[in-house]
């Protein structure tokens, strides 16, 4: 999360494959308007309720139980300012988003986190950052 900087104020923020909803969470607590939490494991949903109340941030977070290809489907372009992805490692899952994201901008921006070794292509004015063995990828809407 350090590397979006400070404030997301106004914005909002879906979280895909949100695990224990930490990036959505820290989303909110960075000042978004409004964030969605969208993971389809049962136990991950349960962890994810207790951490939104133990946050008591239940008045800005929606959480959605559904496959998170699904959900991106259903969207409208740009339906987010800011979409932040963190899918199972060694499933090809990031590059097929970032397929879907450039097919269909879901958000302004598609930050996705992958593995170095499975590269996403980026664009002019897009980039992608290397820590170790993982990647973060930045992806802008590029709507007609």
């Amino acid at each position: 999360m350090s590397a979006l900087g400070g404030s997301l104020e106004g914005q909002t923020v879906v979280d895909l494959f949100a695990g224990s909803g930490a990036l959505g969470l820290e989303a909110a607590s960075r000042g978004a308007e409004h964030v969605v939490l969208v993971e389809r494991a049962r136990g991950a949903l349960r962890v994810i309720e207790e951490n939104v109340g133990r946050l008591g941030a239940g008045d800005r977070v929606t959480i959605v139980g559904e496959d998170a290809f699904r959900y991106v489907r259903s969207l409208e372009p740009e339906a987010f300012d800011l979409a932040l992805a963190d899918p199972p490692y060694g499933r090809g899952e990031a590059a097929r988003l970032a397929g879907m994201f450039r097919t269909k901008p879901f958000a302004r921006e598609l930050w996705v986190e992958h593995p170095w070794r499975e590269p996403i292509e980026t664009l002019s004015g897009e980039r992608t950052r290397r820590y170790g063995d993982t990647a973060l990828t930045t992806l802008i809407a590029r709507c007609p």
